[in-house]
């Protein structure tokens, strides 16, 4: 029976599922797994399902020539955190979990989206502490987001799903940048070819592209300078896509309307800056923390794991 350390504690069904196949061993720990971990896990173990903070950088793999690991089954869809050539070069293959995360993923989106629009976060706060003199005709005024102008940057399956509850719920008309040709965004859509120009037209900003090199600061101070002094920027995708310097002081400026956050540059750690500010909304990665969509997450990485040592092709390789 084959050996496989998963990193953190997973919703039981798929516990029970992995222990059925395979020789277990649960790090009961919600921490992210220190490169010692790391290094000793890829020598001691035949497979790995680790997750989200789980660095495993070049120096990781660096420090465990010839692993007996054969196999990282990401839990998520999110795999900035993997080497993808350190793993391979190291004889390993990555698999994630897409599919699982789409609806949940847009639907947080969706929250953040009229949260940030309608003040939501702020006018809960005033509410709890005790100051709310009652409502009045002026009273926190937002942005009505019905019929307004979105902007989709990334429009892969979490793109199309904030698209489509936009579009057919909100009668927003949508505009999008994709690195690649997108044939079919299954709502009348228009797919511009810079950044800057779905910045630049958009209400609403919803950046929704995969974390990478490549995108990287993507969400820069010039990209943020394009967009008009009311709208909003929202992310759900990885919080290094977004220059968190530059969102600070294009909010500190009210050089924009206001942003909605589920992800940050260097989670769990939020800057100071970012906290005081009245003017965002700001979430604890909350995107697919739904108890079913996490177990059907759980059980497409146990899924993977049992392809590949069964010989089939991995499903959901990277």
């Amino acid at each position: 029976m084959k050996k496989i350390l998963i990193s953190r504690r997973l919703p039981d069904p798929v516990l029970e599922a992995a222990n059925a196949r395979f020789d277990v061993t649960l790090r009961d720990d919600t921490s992210p797994m220190t490169p010692v971990e790391m290094v000793k896990a890829l020598g001691e173990f035949d497979g790995i399902l680790p997750t989200l903070g789980d660095m495993f950088t070049s120096d990781v793999f660096a420090s465990a020539p010839n692993p007996r690991a054969k196999i990282l089954a990401n839990f998520g869809v999110g795999y900035n955190h993997i080497d993808l050539v350190a793993a391979k070069e190291a004889g390993l293959v990555v698999t994630n979990t897409p599919g699982a995360v789409t609806d949940a993923t847009a639907d947080i989106a969706l929250t953040l989206m009229l949260m940030s629009a309608r003040r939501a976060a702020e006018g809960e706060r005033l509410v709890r502490s005790g100051t709310w003199q009652g409502w009045h005709p002026t009273q926190m005024l937002g942005l009505h987001m019905s019929g307004k102008i979105l902007g989709v940057i990334g429009m892969g399956r979490i793109g199309k799903a904030i698209a489509k509850r936009a579009h057919f719920g909100f009668g927003m008309d949508v505009i999008f940048y994709n690195r690649s040709h997108v044939a079919d965004t299954e709502v009348p859509a228009g797919q511009l070819d810079r950044v800057s120009d779905v910045m630049a037209a958009a209400d609403i900003v919803v950046v929704a592209v995969p974390g990478s090199p490549a995108t990287h600061h993507l969400i820069d101070a010039q990209a943020l300078g394009m967009m008009q002094p009311h709208a909003h920027l929202i992310n759900i995708s990885r919080g290094d896509v977004v220059d968190e310097a530059a969102l600070i002081s294009a909010l500190k400026s009210n050089q924009i309307g206001g942003a909605g956050l589920d992800v940050y540059e260097h989670e769990p750690q939020v800057p100071d800056a970012l906290r005081a500010l009245d003017n965002v909304t700001l979430l604890p990665h909350l995107g697919t923390a739904a108890l079913e969509v996490r177990t059907d997450m759980g059980h497409m990485a146990v899924g993977n794991l049992v392809d590949f040592f069964d010989g089939k092709p991995s499903r959901n390789e990277i």
